[in-house]
């Protein structure tokens, strides 16, 4: 699939944001942000900047982001539902927002409690190895 500008922007935006929301950003979650980052096209001194500055950035909204399509919109919910899950510690916060996200996207929040369980309940090596975007891209 020929993923859109904007929705690479967005997807990675979104991940972005669900990184940020716990305050904390730990080695796995670089490591999963940079993998996406390359696979959508991005240059690695944005990616570094951005990584930087991410838990100060004040400018970083966080505001649901609305992708152009369902496919998409289900890949981004699975993959930042992942990165959510990476370091073993899924706040309420981080639940709401993609929950909001996929309410804009017209997927039901069934679908992010299902995939939070699942990779809550994957064994961690398997957190981390395969995304979403891979499969649509």
């Amino acid at each position: 699939m020929n993923i859109p500008i904007i929705d690479r922007s967005n997807y990675l935006k979104g991940l972005f944001i669900t990184a940020k929301i716990d305050k904390e950003l730990t080695g796995k979650e670089k490591d999963i942000l940079k993998k996406i980052s390359d696979k959508l096209g991005f240059a690695s001194d944005f990616f570094h900047e951005t990584i930087r500055s991410l838990l100060t950035n004040k400018y970083i909204i966080e505001e649901p982001i609305v992708f152009s399509n369902l496919e998409i919109a289900q890949s981004f919910i699975k993959d930042a539902v992942k990165l959510a899950c990476v370091n073993g510690l899924v706040t309420d916060a981080e639940i709401n927002w993609l929950k909001k996200t996929a309410d804009v996207n017209k997927i039901n929040s069934s679908f992010v409690e299902k995939e939070f369980k699942y990779f809550q309940d994957a064994p961690r090596s398997l957190v981390g190895s395969d995304f979403a975007l891979y499969s649509i891209i």
